[in-house]
């Protein structure tokens, strides 16, 4: 079963992270969202965070992850956001149990191919050699050398945790990764429909959704709302998380 976070009463609100993210990126919105009367699962999916590794990797797999969720869960009628990655999952799993979703929410990820463009990060963290017990600063001074992004580092490293006293690891499964590195970019097949409520947001520094893709993503999801946050980009929730929820909040509510 899935790791989750859960707080709050009112409609259940399931949010999933992007690739070699964890639940805890989205603690404070979550809280905020506790706020505003949902009772919000911010999940970590497999083969990241605190969930179970699986040699498994794929959005079918990932989709039939949040089914089992519901259903230990007793939720029957959700409301779903996922970014990046977890955008992709939150859409197959709407358009094959629309039974269960009322509202979907994506944040800058398509439903298109996406080609492999994470191999600097990924050259970066097979580059830690955790034999040898570094330290976290030890860890970030690697991982400097393939990804210059200060950022970026920071969101990678939150990843690191103490497996036993002196011995730090990452908590994502870099392995299956590391074997199936196109998985991620795969696109949603072909046919599939999620016709009731939408909101796809993106950053307005973004590529992940051009407006060019905008009439297929409709294809998908006929009841179609889009909205770009200015001046973010793919991590528009933590560059601009208060211009986020207000969207997210607006769009739920109505």
């Amino acid at each position: 079963m899935l790791y989750s976070k859960i707080e709050g009463e009112g409609k259940p609100f399931v949010i999933m992270h992007g690739f070699l993210g964890k639940s805890d990126n989205w603690k404070t919105l979550a809280g905020q969202y506790v706020e505003a009367g949902f009772q919000v699962h911010i999940l970590d999916l497999r083969n990241h965070g605190r969930s179970f590794h699986s040699d498994e990797w794929s959005y079918e797999a990932m989709s039939q992850d949040i089914f089992e969720y519901c259903q230990a869960n007793n939720l029957d009628k959700i409301d779903l956001l996922g970014h990046s990655m977890g955008g992709k999952v939150a859409m197959l799993f709407a358009a094959t149990h629309p039974e269960i979703v009322d509202k979907l929410i994506v944040a800058d990820i398509g439903p298109k191919f996406y080609k492999q463009h994470h191999q600097d990060i990924l050259a970066g963290l097979n580059a830690v050699d955790f034999s040898v017990k570094p330290g976290r600063a030890d860890v970030e001074e690697i991982v400097s050398q393939y990804v210059s992004d200060l950022g970026t580092r920071q969101f990678l490293l939150k990843n690191l945790y103490w497996k036993e006293p002196g011995q730090l690891a990452f908590r994502f499964n870099l392995e299956v990764f590391n074997n199936n590195p196109d998985a991620i970019g795969k696109p949603l097949a072909e046919g599939l429909v999620f016709d009731k409520p939408t909101l796809f947001i993106r950053g307005g520094e973004s590529r992940y959704i051009l407006d060019s893709d905008v009439d297929a993503i409709r294809g998908y999801f006929p009841n179609l709302q889009l909205e770009t946050i200015p001046n973010a980009g793919h991590w528009l929730h933590a560059e601009n998380p208060k211009m986020f929820f207000d969207f997210t909040t607006a769009f739920l509510k109505s």
